[in-house]
């Protein structure tokens, strides 16, 4: 049994992650169908969405659980994992009230979008503070191409609202990206898979290069029930943790221009929507058939699972530009 000690230990927490998020999804699952916590579709959204009424959502719990366990265990003696966890805890309390108020009121009405964007600063602020006056990662950032060993300085005076910009911006995309099944947490897991690689090369990021291995673990865990057709939907509880960890993630490696390449896809699915509201309240007429992109593809004919597919293909290719730009 001496191999065991051999294996690295992003490999042992990936699957320790994997296996509780399992287990988490068997238990949750019954417990969300018990208590009504159904999804509630858009009516303007795609016509082949109205078979998803009723899916129990706040799915996202079934990520979290294993993070808030296993990465609460390494947070007891390590302050940059303590407050990773506790962010992307943060980010999902605060989609976990927005999926709360849309069950209650049976409708798409969650939060107001200033309530709303109030938690996600709150949030944001507690972060950028830590960064500010816990880490040294707000004195320097990575540019692409440029080359890891040479990250240049930043004003504090612009690392601040960078930082919050970072933090709400991703949270956000990420929340746009969920809406399809499977799509948000597929590429999600494959960009912290590859911050877990990109951790790896410095043995102080050893905490960090944790956190993204537990997270992809379970978020592998959680797909098990959120593949076509999805037993269950991460919510706003899931998407605002999942985006808000990303962000986190690339600030505290000084990397959030890296981060911009490999979920090149997240700002893809945020650009169409702002693009499409721009145009249309200009013109009255619509770039795409429907925002977020997805949607747009979608309706000109492609299978759901062919969008996921062809999204979490370019995500790969994307996260390899990522791993090129840092040589």
């Amino acid at each position: 049994m001496a191999w065991i000690n051999n294996i690295p230990s992003q490999i042992t927490v990936f699957i320790a992650a994997f296996i509780l998020a399992l287990i988490s999804g068997a238990i949750l699952l019954p417990l969300l169908r018990k208590l009504k916590f159904g999804q509630t579709v858009r009516e303007d959204g795609p016509k082949t969405h109205l078979v998803k009424q009723g899916t129990p959502t706040m799915g996202g719990f079934i990520f979290l659980i294993p993070l808030l366990i296993i990465g609460g265990y390494y947070a007891l003696e390590d302050t940059n994992m303590a407050a990773l966890v506790l962010t992307t805890a943060g980010f999902g309390l605060v989609g976990f009230v927005d999926d709360f108020l849309k069950i209650k009121r049976r409708n798409n009405e969650g939060l107001k979008p200033k309530q709303k964007m109030l938690g996600l600063l709150i949030v944001s602020a507690c972060f950028t503070a830590y960064i500010v006056l816990m880490t040294n990662a707000g004195e320097k950032t990575v540019i692409p191409f440029v080359g890891i060993d040479n990250p240049v300085n930043v004003p504090i005076a612009l690392f601040v609202p960078f930082c919050f910009f970072v933090l709400v911006s991703y949270t956000n995309a990420v929340n746009l990206t969920d809406g399809l099944d499977g799509l948000a947490g597929s590429i999600t897991m494959i960009v912290l898979v590859f911050f877990t690689v990109v951790a790896m090369m410095n043995s102080e990021w050893n905490s960090i290069k944790l956190f993204c291995a537990i997270l992809a673990g379970a978020c592998l865990g959680f797909l098990a029930y959120n593949l076509y057709p999805a037993k269950v939907i991460m919510g706003d509880v899931g998407s605002l943790a999942l985006g808000g960890a990303v962000a986190s993630v690339s600030l505290l490696l000084q990397m959030p221009f890296i981060l911009f390449i490999a979920g090149f896809v997240y700002f893809i699915e945020n650009l169409s929507v702002i693009l499409q509201v721009a145009y249309y309240k200009k013109t009255g007429k619509r770039i795409f058939k429907m925002a977020p992109i997805h949607h747009h593809f979608e309706l000109l004919g492609w299978k759901e699972t062919k969008v996921v597919i062809v999204f979490l293909i370019a995500t790969v290719i994307f996260c390899s530009i990522a791993f090129y730009a840092l040589r």
